[in-house]
């Protein structure tokens, strides 16, 4: 990296650190540290949503997916204008007329305290293994061009995000959000025009060389349920995206902290439309380096030519950013993947270091702190989460496929979050014993799914034969259904649910 790469580097991060500190001064209480008194205009808040959705997952990892595949996993962004629909229509005043912090409070009046926590802890553990993945990736990319150990990266990354996110509050995160936004679009953008203009023969060969090789491919049409067919990712992205925009904390804060029901509405579909050109561009990416690559196979070295043949394509973008870019734009890509990856991160820290504090410590430990103390928690809890994610990272370093591996853990972590709100949302006959015994049969449901193909001592018959994409769509099933069919058994009804409280 050359001294203009650096300037640009350090333009970003001091321009993301200076807004940190501009938000301190209006950070200084619980309200706005999680809220940010419901000030924020939609656009802004929309640009948070979309920098939310995109992380360094999005801009290496789909890369290098399309790379060695082809755009099979788009199918999970067109998924989005339906579950943008539902979220600014059903989900937004849903939020915003009970005016909760906790997106997992309602669920407490419902079926109890076990139910919010279930909910909390989950949430926090998919937060940890995507921040983990979106960290391990960024130092991915900055060892090939800083030669810094892949640990101190991952660490320092770590630390910087904590600091600015402790500084700015909810504030804070959404506009350094608006910011990095901007700067990873851009990045994107420039990319997926620079590749095809560096084509021997232009930009023509890109279609040439993709069409014969069937890379924009949106995969296999067929039922196999034991590969990721277009069926079967496309019910997989339409649960995980339903369980974004209904029942993910970094969403629904987001609700509450756009200054009008109007501004809240437009920010989800702002982010959400704003996703699928962009995430297209990450694509083309793929799909282009392929082309360029195969044409000149000579520019790619022995290591990653052998990574290639392994099927993992995560090292290819960034070496080719390191290799092919002029000075300047090289600090432009730079900026634009930390900025993918710090937006996703501190989105991840401030959302669970506000479950932490309304899940956990008011509802467990002290019910009336005042807000010194509150904010202590709050810094703590930032601080904690700031630590696991990095520790989880550092347990990355020798996985496959990094997007494979985040939607993996994520269907096992979140695979009955989405089942019990929808219980909560639309059971209204379902009690806290329907509910508890969905819970139950759900996490047995997923604990086969999930561990049974590599359990040598079952029997063949008796072990997994469906994707891992599926573990989410049938564990948020099993607790559905299985949730309305003990409702019936237990004979509960609408008013023994209404009746039910925490304490029961």
């Amino acid at each position: 990296m050359s001294a203009l790469d650096y300037a640009v580097l350090t333009a970003y991060l001091a321009g993301t650190l200076g807004l940190g500190f501009w938000c301190l001064r209006r950070n200084r209480d619980p309200d706005s540290f999680m809220l940010a008194r419901g000030r924020l205009g939609g656009w802004v808040v929309g640009l948070s949503i979309f920098g939310t959705y995109v992380s360094s997952i999005s801009f290496l990892a789909v890369p290098g997916k399309a790379f060695i595949g082809n755009w099979n996993p788009f199918v999970f962004s067109l998924t989005l204008p339906l579950v943008a629909r539902l979220g600014a229509e059903i989900f937004v005043p849903f939020y915003r007329q009970l005016g909760q912090v906790s997106a997992y409070e309602h669920i407490e009046e419902r079926f109890g305290t076990w139910a919010r926590l279930y909910m909390s802890i989950c949430f926090m553990l998919m937060q940890v293994a995507r921040t983990g993945s979106v960290m391990f990736l960024i130092a991915v990319v900055m060892q090939q061009w800083l030669n810094w150990d892949m640990v101190t990266i991952i660490l320092a990354t770590g630390l910087l995000t904590t600091l600015y996110t402790c500084i700015g509050g909810l504030e804070g995160v959404v506009l350094t959000d608006a910011l990095q936004s901007a700067v990873l679009i851009a990045g994107a953008v420039l990319c997926a025009a620079w590749v095809p203009l560096s084509m021997p023969d232009g930009p023509a060969q890109i279609l040439e060389i993709a069409a014969r090789d069937d890379k924009f491919s949106l995969g296999e049409w067929g039922f196999d349920l034991s590969e990721p067919t277009v069926w079967v990712v496309l019910v997989y992205s339409l649960t995980v995206n339903l369980k974004g925009v209904s029942i993910n904390q970094s969403y629904t804060q987001r609700y509450l902290a756009a200054e009008t029901e109007r501004a809240a509405k437009k920010s989800v579909w702002f982010g959400s439309w704003l996703y699928i050109p962009t995430s297209a561009c990450f694509f083309l990416i793929g799909t282009s380096l392929y082309c360029y690559y195969t044409v000149q196979p000579d520019l790619l070295p022995t290591e990653l030519a052998s990574e290639w043949r392994d099927g993992k394509g995560d090292s290819i973008f960034p070496y080719f950013i390191m290799t092919e870019l002029p000075t300047g734009v090289r600090g432009v890509m730079v900026a634009a993947i930390l900025a993918a990856a710090m937006s996703t991160i501190s989105s991840s820290l401030n959302s669970s270091a506000t479950l932490t504090l309304t899940d956990v410590y008011l509802r467990l430990l002290r019910r009336a702190p005042d807000e010194r103390q509150s904010m202590w928690v709050l810094y703590g809890a930032t601080i904690l989460w700031g630590v696991a994610g990095p520790g989880l990272a550092i347990a990355m370093m020798h996985v496959k496929s990094v997007l494979d591996s985040w939607w993996e853990m994520s269907g096992v972590v979140s695979g009955g979050m989405l089942g019990l709100f929808l219980l909560s949302f639309l059971g209204r006959q379902v009690g806290r014993r329907g509910a508890m015994s969905g819970v139950i049969a759900g996490v047995i449901v997923i604990g086969w799914l999930t561990f049974s193909p590599d359990a040598e001592f079952l029997p063949e018959p008796f072990r997994n034969p469906l994707h891992p994409f599926l573990t989410v769509v049938l564990g948020t099933l099993a607790i559905t259904v299985s949730g309305f069919l003990a409702a019936l058994a237990f004979r509960e009804t609408s008013l023994r649910s209404k009746d039910t409280s925490p304490s029961d």
